[in-house]
């Protein structure tokens, strides 16, 4: 086991590896893959889509020691994985084939440093944050494309891509503005798509309670040095609930090409949603129903030699249609928000190391009915409808970075900074620097420590956002941080294990806060918000302690403890204050029989804060939210091309709340049959 250590064998993710549009290419910085951080997370592998079996599901795995020899190729600053001074959780292929989820957001629930707070069932929205940060300060990345939206975090995660997609999801916590810019206030969720170099296809149907319909395809369609990839994904439900239907509809397109000069990835996607939103904002509407689309683009290369180059030009645009209540003009509005940009750098290794430098131009604006500042000229009339966009608002960021890494025997260090420009702050740049160290102490241990600071613009909703329940402040100043983090990681053959503290101080965060229950939310900066936290996982291989026939495969515990001091002025809080204290996951996936295999996840939540308690549709009193425990499973079969799955969320139906007055699905019963060919 030492020997191997020694030997510093590296085995290169293709995936990982090759692709300009992974995170850690498309920022330059190398960070931990496989420390995991959820109850259901697997150590990071790759899976060999370019062979078309898709058989990762029943795979056994690779042990920790595999993970510290694998060397991770960023687009700027290649080093091996055991150098890293990053925590990163990785959810692989063989997590999203075994886990009870059917898209993204579930999927996430498992990730011990993470809080997603679900709206509604089966992806339909949900507000997902890091580390006790709110959902608008999580930065979303689709293949190391930025996709987070300017009008509203709430719509971040309207990405048209489906499971079977996903190659893996890469989570980073923590403050990253000297390498992800504004939005990475408190971490990074980096969605990675699958590329196959084969004739490869799958469809794949499923169904389940509450009128459940889900339906997959994709293709693969390899030529010369181009690989060119089509999916398509559709789901619908009658709803658990009165008016918590909903219809979601995806397509997506990429297209690769390698060759020795440079390495070229286009992909474009569209979204479509629509579905009830009983209560999603205010208890006093249960008939509220919301209708978004999101269309984008985008292009980005990576030349080869001594001097790396790496540009970027990136489109997407949201459009969204929200009724207080459905079928009504009342309380109704449209927005259609857009953003533009690009982004250039190099990278070159000398005798020092390697320093990478670079800039990026991001533009977001909007059209609405609500959000931004009166029109001059004439209005723009919404697509499809006779309502006009009358309101608009538009912001330029400009930030130039550097970066640079150093080694030195069993040292890392890697220090940087990014200067940013934004056309709505009276012309003031701000620097945001950042500094990362970390040592391998022995072959299994290795301590890391980090310094990092950030910010985040608001959005037009918390500048511009006026309805019967909300009042938007135009005069909100950016968010601001400084984070600092230690960790040790330790990790031999059968064990991964670490355990990180952190602590943040924050500085006018912005907030939806009110005096009473019955006053109007209204958006604030907050003067102060620290935030101390402590988070440790346990990821133990039972087979490579038996052997190779033993029936359990992985055992893993993740626990994480957050504490906030701030300034609440004695205000209720509809996010800033609501997060949470306690997560306890644990997950068991083990062997049944022949081609049967069982995942089970299991993880306990206490949430700090309260909500407001609706009565006959009227704010009457506070409530704290009560801790709840939630038991899913999933048992998988594969035989040769087939695939077939039986999921049980929440066992137990337990009644729970995310949000408030927002009760989740108990008990839900789904199935799905998947057909994999070459042709």
């Amino acid at each position: 086991m030492k020997k191997r250590v020694r030997q510093k064998k590296a085995i290169r993710f293709r995936r990982f590896a090759g692709k300009a549009y992974a995170a850690f290419n498309s920022i330059g910085k190398m960070v931990t893959i496989g420390v995991l951080a959820s109850g259901m997370l697997a150590v990071a592998q790759t899976v060999k889509a370019d062979k078309g079996n898709d058989n990762s599901m029943l795979d056994g795995g690779i042990s920790p020691q595999q993970i510290e020899e694998v060397e991770v190729t960023a687009e700027r600053t290649p080093i091996e994985l055991k150098q890293a001074a990053k925590v990163v959780t990785v959810i692989s292929r063989a997590d999203i084939e075994a886990a009870s989820a059917n898209n993204i957001q579930d999927l996430l629930e498992y990730a011990v440093g993470l809080d997603v707070k679900q709206r509604g069932e089966y992806g339909v929205q949900a507000d997902i944050s890091i580390r006790g940060g709110t959902h608008d300060q999580t930065a979303v990345f689709l293949n190391g494309i930025y996709l987070s939206n300017p009008q509203t975090g709430h719509y971040n995660f309207d990405i048209p891509v489906n499971l079977p997609d996903i190659e893996r999801i890469e989570i980073i916590e923590g403050a990253a503005a000297k390498l992800y810019g504004a939005g990475a206030f408190a971490g990074v969720v980096n969605i990675v798509t699958r590329v196959d170099t084969v004739r490869h296809g799958y469809v794949e149907a499923g169904g389940g309670m509450h009128r459940l319909a889900v339906g997959n395809a994709g293709i693969s369609v390899p030529s010369g040095n181009f690989a060119h990839q089509f999916s398509a994904g559709y789901s619908s439900s009658a709803g658990y609930m009165d008016n918590s239907d909903f219809s979601i509809c995806n397509f997506f397109w990429q297209t690769n090409h390698t060759s020795d000069d440079a390495d070229f990835h286009f992909q474009t996607g569209y979204n479509n949603k629509s579905y009830g939103a009983n209560t999603f904002y205010s208890a006093s509407y249960p008939n509220q129903h919301d209708k978004t689309q999101r269309i984008f683009a985008a292009v980005q290369a990576r030349t080869k030699g001594k001097i790396q180059f790496s540009p970027q030009l990136f489109w997407h645009r949201h459009y969204d249609n929200f009724q207080l209540i459905k079928g009504t003009p009342t309380g109704e509005n449209f927005h259609q928000s857009q953003v533009f940009g690009g982004k250039f750098d190099a990278n070159f290794l000398w005798k020092l190391g390697r320093t990478v430098l670079g800039g990026e131009i991001l533009n977001e604006g909007i059209l609405s009915t609500v959000l931004g500042l009166p029109m001059l000229n004439d209005s723009v009339k919404v697509p499809g409808g006779d309502a006009y966009y009358k309101r608009k608002a538009n912001r330029t960021t400009v930030s130039y970075f550097v970066e640079h890494n150093f080694f030195w025997k069993q040292w890392r260090l890697s220090a940087g900074a990014l200067i940013n420009y934004n056309t709505s702050q009276n012309g003031n740049f701000g620097l945001y620097p950042g500094i990362d160290l970390a040592v391998q102490v022995s072959p299994e241990v290795k301590i890391y420590a980090s310094l990092n600071t950030a910010f985040r613009m608001p959005t037009f909703t918390d500048l511009y956002y006026t309805s019967p329940t909300n009042v938007g402040n135009p005069d909100l100043k950016p968010e601001r941080s400084t984070a600092c983090e230690v960790g040790v990681k330790y990790r031999n053959n059968f064990l991964s294990a670490y355990i990180t503290g952190f602590y943040q101080h924050g500085k006018n965060m912005i907030d939806w806060v009110k005096e009473k229950p019955e006053d109007k939310w209204e958006s604030r900066n907050l003067a102060k918000l620290n935030t101390a936290g402590v988070e440790t996982s346990w990821n133990i291989f039972p087979k490579r302690i038996v052997n190779e026939s033993f029936f359990i495969r992985q055992v893993q515990i993740g626990y994480a403890w957050i504490s906030q001091n701030r300034d609440s002025q004695n205000l209720l809080s509809n996010y800033v204050l609501d997060f949470l204290k306690h997560k306890f996951t644990v997950s068991l996936h083990h062997d049944i029989y022949r081609n049967f295999s069982i995942q089970w996840n299991f993880r306990w939540q206490d949430r700090e804060g309260s909500f407001t308690q609706y009565e006959n549709r009227k704010p009457a009193y506070e409530l704290p939210y009560p801790p709840y425990a939630l038991l899913d499973t999933k048992i998988n079969w594969q035989q040769r091309e087939w695939k077939a799955a039986l999921q049980i969320n929440n066992i137990l139906n337990n009644t729970y709340y995310d949000i408030g007055n927002i009760p989740q699905p108990g008990i839900w019963v789904m199935g799905s049959v998947k057909y994999v060919f070459n042709y």
